[in-house]
């Protein structure tokens, strides 16, 4: 049903901030689908008719950043993702957490491109497309978020409970919980393919169309929850690891030297995940939660663009600087390098 001066025959008007909301993951395009006033033949120049006919909608330079953004997200993880399948010597726990976490990271990138395709190529304009490249984008950030939340409990674990849990922490519970993690993502994602979003009423949009505005504040303070959780556990991390050394100085058992530096290292690329995802991310949850649909799209694009350049750097932090999965790149570019330890892999070498 058309609504405002297009259906009353009225002459047409600019369209207002309101209508021109961005799209999840693209950040002030207007929506793929022609107006009300386009589809009486008066609509703006640019705005593609029904079917594909007349003038394309101008694309966005911040839509072509996020798009190729995706697309070397999508590179990255896919590479990390095959050298984690093709080792055989890397199927520790630990490293099924490093696989969740890059498999979110390639749905992210490939849920970036999926929505610059359906927005400017997919000709004529389909709701049900729209609503699953947001579900996409919602489903895989949410995996994101949880499984860098998994990496940091199992780090936590591992150090609390040093003496058992690494034998207790099996491989088959590992998969298990991360199969449940992934269900409950999978149910996020779903949500606006399901009818919560706002393509029929925008003035309950969100910064990010189509999320509707309580939806938007929902995610946002979940993500700060779960934050502000892995931030906790990592406090508790550096305190243990801060006791260990000092037990080892005191005891002075120099054999422990190689767990120590070890753990510090671990230590280290935990820091770097967290911290890097807390630059990228917290602006832009802090934002979603507070704006609304009147706020300048570029000021969402400013930063949604670097919440998405943090799967882009992810797998530079946790993969590319691990040595076994160095060393199975090396075998697999040039088939040169040492070779694989055969130790089983902890935590700590993640």
């Amino acid at each position: 049903m058309l609504h405002g001066p297009a259906a009353m025959g009225e002459p047409w008007q600019p369209q207002s901030q309101q209508q021109r909301l961005p799209a999840l993951g693209n950040a002030s395009a207007p929506s793929a689908r022609p107006s009300a006033a386009a589809e009486d033949g008066g609509g703006p120049a640019g705005t593609a008719a029904p079917g594909g006919e007349g003038p394309a909608a101008a694309v966005s330079p911040w839509d072509i950043a996020l798009c190729a953004t995706g697309t070397a997200v999508a590179g990255e993880n896919a590479l990390v993702l095959a050298v984690l399948f093709y080792t055989p010597s890397l199927r520790a726990p630990s490293f099924v957490l490093i696989g969740s976490l890059a498999l979110a990271d390639l749905l992210a990138g490939l849920g970036l491109v999926g929505n610059f395709a359906v927005r400017y190529l997919l000709r004529p304009p389909s709701e049900a497309a729209e609503l699953g490249a947001a579900g996409l984008l919602l489903a895989a950030f949410s995996a994101s978020v949880c499984s860098l939340l998994a990496i940091t409990v199992d780090r936590y674990l591992s150090l609390y409970n040093a003496l058992t849990y690494h034998s207790e922490r099996t491989l088959g519970f590992t998969c298990g919980a991360v199969l449940l993690m992934w269900l409950l993502c999978l149910g996020v994602g779903l949500l606006p393919p399901l009818g919560w979003h706002c393509l029929r009423d925008q003035s309950a949009c969100s910064v990010l169309r189509p999320v509707t505005k309580d939806n938007a504040a929902v995610l946002a303070v979940t993500f700060l929850l779960l934050f502000a959780l892995m931030m906790q556990l990592y406090l508790q991390i550096c305190k243990i690891a801060f006791r260990h050394a000092q037990q080892i100085a005191v005891q002075h058992q120099f054999i422990a030297t190689a767990q120590a530096t070890s753990t510090r290292k671990g230590l280290s690329t935990l820091s770097l995940i967290l911290g890097t995802f807390a630059l990228c991310w917290i602006p832009f949850a802090i934002y979603s939660l507070v704006a609304d649909s009147s706020y300048p799209a570029v000021y969402t694009y400013s930063l949604a663009l670097p919440a998405a350049c943090n799967s882009l750097i992810n797998p530079i932090i946790y993969a590319f600087r691990n040595p076994d999965i160095q060393k199975s790149l090396w075998l697999a570019c040039c088939g040169c390098g040492p070779a694989l330890s055969s130790r089983p892999r902890t935590s700590s070498d993640v």
